[in-house]
């Protein structure tokens, strides 16, 4: 089964939800940046917050960018999404280890105290910035600390990612609700008291449940509508030809200085970390459209 995202109404309007199945998404990331099973449980519930969080994004142009910048081993994690469900992401020590904590990951522990940053850029002069604490550093709960504080829609964030003992990823996914202004107190105590009593992520994701039926064990006596169904994959738009660009805007003295030294170069992309090369004529015709 290919990954997807469901985006869902309820009530009649008073609540919106998206649910995500993304094995393959983490699988691939875990794969491409060679991560021990902590970081690919960190990252794979950050890929599958931001690829249903880029889904909320009006435009085929924006981008946004969530950024977790702890003070735990792992180091700061990057993920961007688009509006179609693509996704990309990278943590900075990949290879992080910690032991057991009550017989879990211990996820907290590796991404630390800190901040989260979500960037939404819109097409404006300047992009849209929200910054909030980590509350519990679990990710989930830290995503719905944000909707809250920075964009006051009360939410509901769950995400999860099981590995196998091969360190592959046997299931990822997750699911957000929002409560729509329009939400009677009435319905609002209804839904809160039903977040209580759901299944954990992992729970259901060990069931075998669907993003459909995630949100049916949520929603399903609340007037339930699947609006869309939108393919979700690991994606980066990175190329030799958008890299030597990168490297033209460090300027004439540093690309001279490559050409000086008479080796090639390798590049690497930190989201997808695809290599690539650059000899010295490929440098030397790069340094003509340098700035000095």
């Amino acid at each position: 089964m290919k990954d997807y995202i469901v985006r869902a109404t309820a009530a009649d309007g008073q609540v919106r939800a998206f649910a995500a199945t993304t094995r393959d998404l983490v699988e691939e990331a875990k794969q491409r940046h060679n991560m021990s099973p902590i970081a690919s449980v960190a990252l794979g519930r950050l890929l599958t917050g931001g690829a249903m969080m880029g889904t909320m994004m009006k435009s085929d142009a924006d981008i946004l960018t969530i950024q977790i910048k702890g003070n735990g081993p792992i180091g700061a994690m990057t993920v961007t999404a688009d509006s179609k469900g693509r996704v990309k992401g990278f943590v900075s020590n990949p290879q992080v280890m910690l032991p057991l904590k009550d017989g879990h990951l211990d996820i907290a522990g590796a991404v630390g105290i800190g901040v989260l940053s979500v960037i939404k850029d819109i097409g404006l002069k300047e992009p849209y910035v929200g910054d909030t604490i980590l509350i519990t550093s679990e990710i989930g709960d830290d995503l719905t600390y944000y909707f809250a504080n920075s964009e006051q829609v009360p939410s509901s964030v769950g995400l999860g990612v099981l590995m196998n003992k091969d360190n592959t990823v046997k299931e990822a996914g997750g699911f957000i609700i929002q409560i729509m202004p329009r939400a009677s107190d009435e319905f609002i105590d209804k839904l809160e008291e039903r977040i209580k009593e759901i299944k954990s992520v992992t729970e259901m994701l060990q069931e075998g449940m669907t993003p459909e039926g995630i949100l049916e064990h949520i929603l399903g006596d609340m007037d339930l509508r699947i609006l869309d169904t939108i393919p979700t994959e690991f994606y980066c738009n990175c190329s030799k030809e958008r890299v030597g660009k990168a490297v033209i805007s460090i300027g004439r003295e540093e690309i001279q200085s490559m050409i000086d030294e008479g080796e090639p170069i390798e590049v690497n992309c930190h989201f997808c970390n695809s290599h690539y090369m650059f000899d010295v004529d490929e440098l030397k015709e790069m340094l003509k459209f340098a700035r000095s």
